[in-house]
């Protein structure tokens, strides 16, 4: 996490320094200091090497405001924005920062979204979503890049990097952010330290509206994790395939996803993903988890010639699944604490409903008769009831039950369609998935919002604004200590 800004006592501006009488800056109009700064920055072109010097002062670009040297130009519409990016000089703090910005206004406060290459090698998509917000990120999995690209394609931007003798490659990276009219467009330096100037040369600057277009663009998803104290998000993996319906091993160290009818497994803090042994269960959808132990994966599986869903399980380095539900379709979501019953979504008759059934098989026993759809069941931390989305009202939000079935209590009420209610380890907190209103079902490739209801209040607030859906939070995505959770998005990229 990033250190905030601290008060500065000096008779200084808050908003925007133009640097007088400038000269040429290539494509940009002006260079400003935004937000406050104990050494004015500057900004200047050599035409002849193509490059753009900026020197910049300032405490941080972090939670309500920022303070940089900015050197912009006014923007509407996409754009394709990229540079090579190097620091001069050893720096006073690693976190110091070399920026391709947008930003909805110069004030210190104001809406943006950038690619912010530390002095580390760290590197992120940054962005506040509104005036006055707070900074996020989404950190890349890749270090010490010597090129990047920020496009901003309608309501949403997107990291490219690129290393050394490398091609651009989307990052996955990107955010959902949405800006009023003109916004300004340029290179910034922070030092990350009020007292000193830090410089950083951007060369080969393209800056275009034109963006790269396909018949058929490439579907990429992203695995990411994310500490729920910061709600600040970090790449794992990033891969031109679908991978759905993440969770974590009980080490906390590693994550697992299905993808092709296989399920993987993959170090959370990025790496090589591994196909783990399932024998004969090659047709694995987005329904798996883990034992409360740890000893055991459950997975839900449509390689019978019925093609028909069912549950088994297996030991969860590998081997022969189990068969646990003799009937089908039938979709594992929830194991309960003991670890002696699996709570699931089964078609029945036609009708989609909660079941529980033992682990080791048996009979199945149905929770829920309400007509429409009722899924996506998970037991509280301490087994006494189990969460689950229904749409018995006409439209879809989360109920919770206590374990036998009974005493069903609807707990959302508001214009979203929501999904896969998932409690904390603490019991204290939800993360569920939520769609527009007109949205039917749980689609892939729609505008979705992570969001996490407090239980003790039914306060809740946003985690994440991404394009997902189907795919992104399916199945019990909290780490075990409950510090962090992980999700995938999505981007259609030409």
């Amino acid at each position: 996490m990033k250190t905030g800004c601290v008060a500065v006592v000096a008779v200084l501006a808050l908003t925007p320094t133009l640097t007088a009488a400038e000269p040429s800056l290539g494509l940009f109009e002006k260079s400003a200091d935004v937000g406050v700064v104990l050494h004015p920055g500057s900004a200047t072109f050599d035409p002849t090497a193509k490059a753009y010097t900026v020197t910049g002062s300032g405490e941080n670009m972090w939670f309500a405001k920022d303070a940089l040297q900015f050197v912009w130009k006014k923007w509407e519409g996409d754009l394709s924005f990229a540079a090579d990016i190097k620091f001069t000089g050893e720096g006073k703090d690693p976190h110091r920062k070399a920026c391709l910005m947008v930003r909805q206004s110069l004030d210190a406060d104001a809406a943006y979204f950038d690619v912010a290459v530390h002095g580390d090698g760290l590197t992120s998509l940054q962005f506040r979503d509104a005036k006055g917000a707070n900074t996020h990120e989404v950190q890349a999995n890749v270090t010490k890049p010597t090129r990047a690209k920020l496009v901003r394609k309608g309501k949403y931007a997107l990291l490219y990097l690129a290393g050394a003798g490398e091609e651009l490659k989307f990052s996955g990276c990107a955010v959902r952010v949405s800006f009023d009219g003109p916004v300004y467009v340029g290179l910034g330096v922070c030092a990350h330290n009020k007292d000193v100037s830090e410089t950083a040369v951007f060369s080969n600057v393209e800056l275009t509206a034109k963006l790269p277009e396909s018949a058929k663009p490439t579907l990429y998803s992203t695995l990411e994790t994310q500490a729920l104290t910061s709600t600040d998000r970090k790449v794992a993996f990033v891969t031109p395939t679908r991978i759905e319906a993440p969770n974590w091993l009980s080490d906390g160290k590693t994550l697992i996803y299905n993808s092709g009818g296989k399920i993987y497994r993959i170090p959370a803090a990025g790496g090589k993903p591994e196909a783990i042994d399932t024998g004969f269960a090659v047709r694995c959808n987005n329904d798996h988890g883990v034992s409360p132990d740890g000893k055991t994966l459950v997975i839900s599986d449509q390689s019978q010639t019925d093609r028909k869903s069912r549950i088994y399980t297996l030991p969860v380095e590998g081997g022969k699944p189990q068969l646990v539900t003799e009937k089908a379709p039938s979709y594992w979501h929830g194991w309960s604490p003991d670890g002696k019953t699996l709570a699931y979504c089964a078609e029945r008759d036609g009708e989609f409903d909660v079941y529980t059934i033992p682990v080791g098989g048996g009979a199945e026993t149905r929770l829920t008769t309400a007509k429409g759809l009722d899924d996506g069941p998970e037991y509280s931390p301490d087994g006494k009831h189990i969460y689950f989305n229904s749409d018995r009202t006409g439209q879809m939000h989360l109920w919770r039950m206590t374990a036998d079935g009974s005493e069903q209590v609807q707990i959302t009420d508001d214009e979203f369609n929501n999904w896969f209610p998932h409690p904390s380890p603490d019991g204290k907190t939800l993360v569920f998935l939520s769609y527009d209103k007109g949205v039917k079902g749980h689609p892939e490739n729609k505008d979705v919002t992570l969001r996490r209801m407090t239980l003790a209040d039914k306060k809740i607030d946003v985690l994440g604004r991404f394009f997902g859906g189907q795919g992104t939070v399916n199945v019990p995505c909290f780490s075990p200590d409950g510090r962090r959770i992980t999700f995938v998005t999505y981007q259609l990229i030409p």
